[in-house]
């Protein structure tokens, strides 16, 4: 059974929040999951339009040599399931 409790991390401890862990988990070991904050609005698209850029400046992706064919490919018309 997992369980989630939701804490921050300061100065090198945990810092649980309203709701803590069972004293009855004390002295047990602990897997701890650290999430990363939300990043602030605008910001994943920013980032994404970079990284975009950055592909684009070193000549695009190797592994995809004509990319016309490539979407002409992926864009093929396949059967529908349950479709005769």
């Amino acid at each position: 059974m997992q369980t989630e409790y939701k804490a921050k991390l300061k100065d090198g401890h945990v810092e649980w929040g309203v709701v803590r862990p069972p004293a009855s988990l004390n002295g047990s070991d602990l897997v701890v999951t650290v999430a990363k904050p939300a990043l602030p609005k605008g910001e994943r698209g920013r980032r994404m339009a970079e990284a975009l850029r950055k592909i684009a400046a070193s000549g695009g992706i190797k592994s995809i040599p004509d990319p016309v064919a490539w979407q002409r490919e992926i864009r093929k018309d396949r059967k529908l399931p349950f479709r005769d």
